[in-house]
């Protein structure tokens, strides 16, 4: 079990966060060359959300009626001792979109 609590990042773009999650040792190459995030391990966990977007209405064929907004940055959240230079990164939003112990 990991004994840290709950933190919520947000990376200016999806370029920084994945950079950082590879910088962090958290992204892999496999035997094919393809890189995937390594979501959890004994030691930490992470829960990559990515964009986020809020509200918007669709009709019932699917089309936008309005358009959902988008919030900035590209979102993570992380349990585990915080990677060096990630604390630039520490959010603490009022109503997650998401969590996960």
């Amino acid at each position: 079990m990991i004994d840290k609590p709950l933190i919520f990042l947000r990376f200016p773009d999806e370029t920084t966060g994945l950079s950082e999650l590879e910088t962090a040792g958290f992204i892999v190459q496999d035997e094919d060359g393809v890189k995937q995030v390594v979501t959890a391990s004994h030691s930490y966990a992470l829960d990559v959300i990515g964009i986020i977007t809020e509200g918007g209405e669709w009709d019932e064929d699917g089309n936008v009626i309005i358009p959902p907004i988008t919030l900035n940055g590209w979102h993570v959240n992380y349990l585990g001792e915080v990677p060096v230079g990630w604390d630039q990164y520490i959010v603490t939003p009022e109503n997650p979109v998401r969590l996960f112990f």
